[in-house]
């Protein structure tokens, strides 16, 4: 692919520079007559590409370390005998080196006829020409003809294997086309283990080796007769981008033809944030390509990412605005005129009838930082409540009260980068390797180098124990007990004297810490005092301590399973506890990170989807705050704090809540207690839902409004280390419409009086009244392709570290952290403990991934159960069985295994057929209200099949989605 890179994130030069970068001591040398400086322990490869000369090259790229396997790039060096290859070969002080001499080439054209000699030559057909590193070095070198004629039944290595008496045709592979989204054609494979580095280095899975010898050697997917599906390959792509050749290529571009031109845009699924180069010819998109300048995924991927963009022209995507009555009644497509008509007068009409405050808004996180700061805007600025929430809710919003309270801002306090200076790592609540892959492979890369692990998890997830990766403790807890863990270890830290007195006389407030310190100290928070109730080891639970103290940069990474409990906000505080009790905040390779789930989670928190915070995280009842927006927004401001969702569904039933505009976010399958959510959203008079298909929260809309997809839309997406990233348009909406200006023309319709004309507008409105977005804007992102908040006058480039010098809130501050059981408990109904979580190769709701290739892997929810419960209630692999708790019941496949614990079970919430919510309970955070997923009393036995209730609700899914034939 040719750099056409429109529009360029800032100098970044595209080129493949052959070896990675190195920092150190500058280093001069001389490279054909040209002067250079380098940092020391650059290649000479490298360093001639800073000089602008390209040395020929196959089997290096500066993703990976070099290997010098080619001797391609063979250079002659003053002073020294032969001719070294240029990957391999550091520079040196004064050296001077030559490129290019009648030796040189005559050597280089050598290698390259070799190569050529075994590879087919059908370049005109090929699905990589144009965009082939062998054929480019090819005419880089002159080669013009092969003097090697290649027997009539094909290449050398068939030569060879016929002279060592293997036969006719003996070292014949097929084509590998068993993934989804790239073949393998070992036919063209010129061994130059770039696929395998890269798979090891870049990736970390190790998925990929080199078999055979000499010209019957090839890459290999795992144990003889694996393909790629059935080895470990996780579809990265890594592989696929680092393949100088069509070995392993996209089936994508085989299909649709090498693209010509690219956008830099960032990916809409997890909090990582990734940049990709969106590939097209023309108007259709090829491939996405990840970018190597991206900040926060430095030229990686992941398999949704890098190819499960394709539900943007799925059959199911709805492009027409509907409407109906009821929800009896079929579908009616619609204009968006009579549509937004339609919505505002049902909208005003129920405000009129039941008041101002019987209608609200729900942001996503899904959606752009300006399309969310608009829809909270609808609701305080022309609904005039302040009922708005957001899926952030449900999953990080204890993460903003916790680190709010102590820290005194609520986000993570690193960049990405920061993991490669850590030597101790602890992992709680997260399964990283499923949920944010691409910051995983970096994680792991850092362990390969010497970091220590400590994982706190009910399951034995991949950072326990997988390829080249094992954690020096696992701490498998009893679902529910995170508290009673993370006090214990403060009581380890303090009792043995193992805490940092100095940063903390320092940093924080002493008076609390001695209060804290007291409290820890008693000998109920003990490990050997809650080994019962966690089920953790006492002295496992002592060295893990011990470990995070005394190992020296000490980083805590947690999740979701932090988090979604009814403690999640006293775990959050726990946690930043324990980051200050060990100095181990304010610096590269520690602090406290919430690993955020969706794409702008944290974005959408910023911009106020919260009914008691405006943007900014300031509350809506100080008149300071309230007058700013009041006066950018021409209306006055309710000061007093609006519903939540629960609280909007317990209304509805109530018959006080009659309207709801549900952006993005599908609120039936994500919610918990899906029998309450129905309820809920059945007694409104008003549903107007905003997506891209009909999902299960439209079974019971009145009104659909079609979305865009990130590749149609221009914006801001905020990711899990406080990064704002620029989302650029790849085409125009098939819809018509931005999502955003959907929002702004339901507005207008209720007599609003919007003007917004781009994107850029609302992000310069959000900076104008948000204090830590104040010096954003799209010219700076245009400049520096990403910037961190805070970015103001104060940090005018973004804020990569926070609490360097001081916290946010001036000292850090130590809470108590009072271990309190949940009201969801085990006993002889329900005896086994159900926590949720992600896979790979789905996310979320599975809204987009199921609509894409990836449910080649994971095509429906399964339960995981431990092979003695299995036993116990005479489950076998695969069989189906009864999933029940006290708020319902659904029915799954099971598989067993001993990643979950006897007495755990644990499942993911991909798929609607199966809606895992409802079995989960409303329990729920008692600062945030952010629901108890992680801990279900559950019930597991035997089934024939799908439960009745799920019939019944697939009966009403199929009956709410007919749509009228459009009239002729």
């Amino acid at each position: 692919m040719k750099d056409f890179i429109i529009p360029a994130f800032p100098p970044g030069d595209d080129r493949d520079m052959g070896t990675p970068a190195r920092t150190g001591a500058p280093v001069s040398l001389t490279v054909d007559g040209f002067p250079i400086t380098v940092p020391e322990g650059t290649s000479v490869m490298r360093a001639c590409a800073e000089a602008g000369i390209q040395v020929p090259k196959l089997c290096a790229t500066d993703s990976v370390e070099a290997f010098g396997s080619c001797r391609l790039c063979v250079v002659e060096i003053e002073g020294r005998r032969g001719t070294p290859a240029s990957c391999t070969t550091p520079v040196a002080e004064g050296m001077v080196v030559h490129t290019q001499n009648e030796k040189l080439r005559r050597m280089r054209k050598g290698v390259m006829e070799l190569y050529i000699s075994d590879h087919p030559l059908d370049c005109l057909t090929c699905a990589a020409n144009g965009d082939c590193e062998l054929q480019d070095m090819a005419g880089a070198v002159g080669l013009r003809d092969v003097r090697y004629k290649a027997p009539e039944n094909g290449g050398l290595a068939n030569h060879f294997a016929q002279r060592d008496g293997a036969g006719p045709n003996a070292s014949y592979i097929p084509k590998d086309e068993s993934n989804p989204y790239f073949t393998y054609d070992p036919s063209k494979c010129i061994v130059c283990s770039r696929c395998v580095r890269a798979c090891e280095e870049v990736q970390g899975t190790f998925a990929l080796t080199i078999e055979g010898r000499g010209f019957g050697s090839r890459v290999s997917a795992g144990a003889a007769g694996d393909d790629f599906m059935a080895s470990d390959c996780v579809s990265c792509g890594a592989c696929v981008q680092a393949c100088p050749t069509a070995t392993l290529q996209e089936k994508s571009v085989i299909e649709l033809g090498t693209p010509e031109r690219s956008v830099v845009t960032t990916c809409a699924y997890c909090g990582v944030g990734c940049n990709f180069k969106a590939e097209l010819n023309g108007d259709e998109l090829v491939r996405m390509v990840p970018y190597k300048h991206g900040k926060a995924n430095r030229g990686h991927s992941c398999v949704k990412g890098r190819f499960a963009y394709g539900y943007a022209h799925h059959k199911d995507r709805i492009l027409k605005p509907m409407i109906r009555e009821t929800i009896e009644e079929p579908w009616r497509e619609v204009d968006w005129d009579e549509a937004l008509a339609f919505a505002a007068a049902k909208m005003r009409g129920l405000q009129e009838k039941y008041g101002r405050k019987s209608v609200g808004v729900i942001t996503s996180s899904r959606c752009t930082n300006e399309e969310t700061y608009l829809v909270q805007k609808l609701a305080r600025a022309v609904f005039m409540n302040n009922n708005t929430d957001t899926c952030a809710r449900v999953c990080h919003s204890p993460t903003g009260y916790g680190l709010g309270k102590t820290y005194g801002t609520s986000a993570g306090t690193q960049d990405f980068d920061s993991v490669m200076q850590s030597d101790v790592i602890m992992i709680i609540g997260a399964n990283p390797t499923d949920a944010h892959p691409v910051f995983a492979s970096r994680m792991k890369k850092r362990v390969r180098q010497g970091a220590k692990v400590i994982v706190v998890d009910p399951r034995r997830i991949d950072m326990v124990r997988s390829t080249h990766i094992e954690a020096s403790h696992h701490l498998p807890l009893r679902p529910g007990t995170n508290v009673a863990i993370v006090t214990a270890m403060a009581h380890v830290i303090v009792t043995e004297g193992l805490h940092d007195e100095d940063f903390i006389r320092e940093r924080c407030d002493w008076d609390e810490f001695q209060h804290y310190a007291e409290f820890v100290s008693d000998p109920r928070h003990a490990p050997e005092a809650i080994e019962m109730l966690t089920g953790v080891p006492a002295a496992d639970l002592r060295a893990a301590a011990r470990l995070y103290a005394t190992g020296g940069n000490g980083a805590i990474y947690y999740g979701l399973g932090v988090t979604e409990h009814s403690q999640g906000s006293t775990t959050v505080m726990g946690i930043a506890n324990l980051a200050m009790l060990t100095g181990n905040v304010g610096r590269e390779g520690v602090g406290v990170n919430p690993l955020r789930g969706q794409n702008n989670v944290q974005g959408s928190c910023d911009m106020g989807s919260f009914p008691h915070e405006l943007p900014g995280y300031r509350h809506v009842k100080l008149p300071d705050v309230r007058e700013i927006f009041e006066q950018a927004w021409g209306v006055e401001i309710d000061p007093e704090p609006g519903l939540r969702i629960p609280n909007m569904l317990d209304a509805a039933v109530d018959g006080t809540f009659k309207g709801l505009y549900c952006q993005g976010e599908d609120i039936l399958q994500s919610d918990p207690d899906t029998h309450h959510v129905a309820a809920g959203l059945a007694a409104m008079e008003c549903v107007i839902v905003h997506d891209l298909f009909l999902n299960e929260t439209a079974n019971y809309a009145h009104v659909f409004l079609p979305g865009s997809t990130f590749l149609e839309k221009d914006g801001t997406f905020t990711n899990a280390e406080r990064r704002i990233n620029p989302v650029r348009k790849v085409m125009a909406p098939k819809n018509g419409h931005e999502d955003w200006e959907v929002t702004q023309m339901l507005a207008n319709a209720m007599g609003a009086g919007w003007h917004y004309t781009h994107p850029s507008q609302i992000m310069d409105e959000i900076a104008a009244t948000t204090p830590s977005f104040a010096g954003v804007s799209f010219e700076l992102l245009e400049e520096k392709g990403s910037v961190q908040w805070p970015c103001n006058e104060a940090a005018p480039e973004g804020t990569p570290m926070m609490h360097v010098d001081g916290f946010m809130s001036g000292k850090g501050h130590f809470m108590v952290t009072e271990y309190i059981v949940t009201d969801e408990r085990t006993g002889p109904r329900f005896p086994l403990l159900l926590t949720t979580g992600r896979i790979l190769s789905q996310y979320n709701v599975g809204a987009q991934t199921r609509r894409t290739e990836n449910s080649a892997w994971h095509s429906e929810d399964i339960l995981e159960i431990h092979p003695h419960d299995a036993e116990q209630r005479g489950v076998k692999e695969g069989d189906w069985v009864r999933l029940a708790s006290r708020a319902g019941e659904t029915t799954l496949r099971a598989t067993l295994t001993e990643r979950v614990a006897a007495g755990v079970v644990y499942t993911t919430f991909h798929h609607p057929e199966t809606q895992a919510n409802v079995v989960t309970t409303d329990f729920s955070d008692w600062a945030t209200n952010c629901p108890e997923y992680k801990v279900t009393a559950v019930q597991v036995s035997p089934s024939n099949g799908p439960s009745e209730w799920q019939e019944s609700y697939n009966r009403q899914a199929e009956q709410s989605r007919r749509i009228l034939p459009a009239a002729e």
